[in-house]
């Protein structure tokens, strides 16, 4: 076993020890609403919505973006689990800013080895060449040209999927990765509003 597995396993253990009641949470979020944001390790959720196990649904993914799965996991979100209100939160310096589909695609044809970013030029190279796959230039990586904007555009493609409630309100923030504050995005809470 890897020492990062051990860690976990050590780590779950002493969470199963004081598991105590969480066992009997309702499935539906006792607080019925969803959050979209980014997979970024910098993002706690929990902590900057003041979310406990059982409150609300966290779909996460590489951007917060408005992905067909996003969406799906919205949808069963209100469908089936009650959720009356939906959060589009993305970040500021988010890593999704720094590449498009096309250098995702390099990058992938070339190798699938981690890839290195010059921080002083913020070009992505690969340290390592060989073994890539052309599959990458095939892909939709839904990279960021600008965070507002971005939180405007998926609000908006939530807003106009036709399996979304148009009774369930959708707000767009920022969270702030110096600060900590969420920042509405007026706009795109705006384009989410309920009918």
């Amino acid at each position: 076993m890897s020492k990062i597995v051990d860690e976990v396993m050590a780590a779950n253990a002493a969470y199963v020890s004081g598991f105590g009641a969480r066992g009997d949470l309702a499935l539906p979020p006792a607080r019925g609403f969803a959050i979209l944001t980014c997979m970024d390790a910098r993002l706690d959720p929990a902590k900057y919505a003041g979310l406990s196990e059982g409150d609300a649904h966290v779909i996460r993914n590489a951007g917060a973006r408005a992905s067909d799965d996003a969406i799906r996991s919205l949808v069963i979100s209100h469908k089936l689990l009650g959720t009356r209100e939906w959060f589009v939160i993305h970040h500021t310096n988010c890593g999704m800013e720094l590449f498009c589909d096309e250098v995702m695609g390099d990058l992938l044809e070339d190798s699938l080895a981690t890839a290195a970013l010059d921080m002083s030029t913020l070009k992505w190279s690969n340290p390592q060449h060989g073994g890539g796959c052309v599959a990458g230039h095939f892909i939709k990586w839904h990279t960021i040209k600008s965070i507002e904007g971005s939180v405007v555009e998926d609000v908006k493609r939530i807003r106009s999927h036709p399996l979304a409630p148009k009774n369930v309100p959708i707000y767009g923030y920022v969270y702030d990765v110096k600060t900590g504050k969420l920042n509405e995005v007026a706009e795109a809470t705006a384009a989410g509003r309920a009918a």
